[in-house]
């Protein structure tokens, strides 16, 4: 009896063994499923972020003196996909929406696909997109290229859905940009698809993209941004991983200074917010100019060689960016889209005649209030020249002044050249884009070295997607050239 009840004890014992061994061997580190909320978080915090200076550079708002920029000379070369990297979390995120069947966090997975995928197709052209981040669902690791065109229809479907889905009332969870209310990434959404739309406006004779009857759908029956408060933007707080993008940052440091294009457009329309963005140059700050003072601030010529420019800056004639920059760990939000912008965008749309364009000229002075309105908020110690009445003085400027420009082509040149004014440290590579688009702004350039239309496919997908990055090319531009100045479908 005794051998019996040892022998029991022994077989329980390895059981209970095998039990805790079991239990160990599931890494509470590795869950196989967590609420939307934490993966939206980290999903809208990356994307929202300051996306640095390259696009300044192309943009001539920007010069480097310590070296030659690659963006600055239009040489450029091979872009990478790190975007997929950003979508997968918003799969994960969109998977889980579905599992505890909550349409918001799944429109908001839609708009941020289509986010992502806008930035892909305008990058590089033809990219992945029906097969893409298939690998982990259907072990589909070699996904084919659609056309540029396909993604765009895809992009404008993916944010239709989004609308639809949009509609609850509860209060969202892990958004750090509406505090949840889903009104207003519904509002984001629609105002979006006019962007998108905008983007396409080479297309606009395309019977089957409908362009204008779509922009003109959604701006008359969909909710869109309508106040500066709306706003799709990131507040910056100062605590550890949550300061400013560009605070503390080393990238400005002594080669980077502000650029004679964008610096004279500010002076030549005596446009205050030059006094927030740029910094006076060495030489006026000694000679105890004041701050509002236009001659205390000047650019180096972004289209001379960079020794001579490090020339004139190291005798004290050019402006480095404002010091508020680099020193403020909350500076200033982050807009994914504003409303200065979605005012361009509709006063761009209503000199087309894609909606009525009686409203041009309000949308244009809208957009230039709002921004004049962002930095009375944000440039802290400089709210005194970016009132409401320094604005409207602002607008009646000669150079600025909307009643001026007697054709459609003058109105653009006037409302690019304010969006593209908004854009520092704002726009990304937006106004670059928009360069490309429109010609407005005229970016000066050197000969045959013109702005580049793309960028190269990055070197892991000719190694490990060899045969669709090869079909795509060739689909694209007739052989084998993975160049930076073919012309992709969107400026065909």
């Amino acid at each position: 009896m005794n051998n019996f009840k040892i022998i029991l004890f022994l077989m329980m014992a390895v059981v209970m063994s095998s039990c805790e061994e079991l239990d160990i061997n599931d890494n509470p580190n590795k869950v196989s499923v967590t609420h939307p909320d934490l993966l939206l978080t980290n999903i809208v915090t990356s994307a929202f972020q300051v996306k640095g200076t390259g696009g300044m550079y192309a943009s001539r708002m920007l010069v480097q003196t310590d070296g030659e920029s690659t963006s600055q000379f239009y040489k450029w070369d091979r872009a990478s996909f790190d975007a997929y990297n950003s979508l997968r979390q918003v799969t994960k995120m969109m998977e889980e929406a579905d599992r505890i069947a909550d349409d918001s966090y799944k429109g908001i997975g839609y708009f941020f696909r289509a986010y992502y995928f806008y930035d892909l197709a305008l990058t590089f052209g033809d990219v992945p997109y029906a097969d893409a981040l298939k690998g982990e669902s259907d072990k589909l690791y070699q996904p084919i290229y659609n056309t540029q065109e396909d993604v765009f229809r895809g992009i404008l479907k993916e944010l239709a859905e989004a609308n639809s889905l949009l509609n609850g009332t509860d209060i969202i969870t892990g958004d750090p940009i509406f505090n949840g209310d889903v009104s207003k990434w519904k509002k984001l959404v629609n105002s979006f698809r006019l962007k998108v739309l905008l983007t396409l406006s080479k297309k606009e004779g395309s019977s089957s993209l409908n362009i204008k009857n779509e922009f003109a759908s959604i701006y008359n029956t969909e909710s869109i941004i309508v106040t500066p408060e709306e706003s799709a933007r990131l507040e910056f707080v100062d605590v550890v991983d949550s300061r400013y993008s560009e605070f503390n940052s080393s990238g400005y440091g002594s080669g980077l200074y502000m650029a004679s294009t964008f610096v004279d457009m500010l002076k030549e329309r005596e446009d205050a917010r030059l006094f927030a963005i740029a910094g006076q140059t060495k030489n006026a700050k000694e000679a105890g100019l004041s701050i509002g003072d236009f001659t205390a601030y000047a650019g180096g010529n972004p289209i001379a060689a960079y020794n001579d420019v490090n020339l004139v800056a190291a005798a004290g004639k050019v402006s480095k960016v404002n010091e508020r920059y680099t020193k403020d760990p909350t500076a200033e939000a982050h807009n994914l889209l504003s409303f200065s912008e979605v005012q361009f965008i509709l006063a761009e749309a209503a000199v087309k005649g894609w909606i009525s364009s009686t409203s041009a000229q309000i949308f244009y002075e809208n957009g230039i209030k709002a921004n004049f309105q962002f930095y009375n908020t944000y440039a802290k110690g400089y709210e005194a020249y970016y009132t409401q009445a320094e604005a409207i003085k602002y607008i009646a400027g000669t150079k600025v002044n909307f009643l001026n420009a007697s054709s459609n082509e003058e109105k653009l040149e006037l409302i690019l050249t304010q969006k593209y004014l908004t854009s520092f440290l704002q726009g990304g590579w937006r106004m670059y884009f928009d360069h490309l688009r429109t010609g407005y702004p005229n970016f000066p350039y050197l000969g045959s070295d013109t702005p580049p239309t793309r960028w190269i496919y990055p070197l892991d997908e000719y190694n490990n997607n060899a045969a669709n990055v090869t079909e795509a090319i060739d689909r694209q531009f007739g052989g084998s050239n993975d160049g930076i100045r073919e012309i992709t479908w969107w400026l065909q």
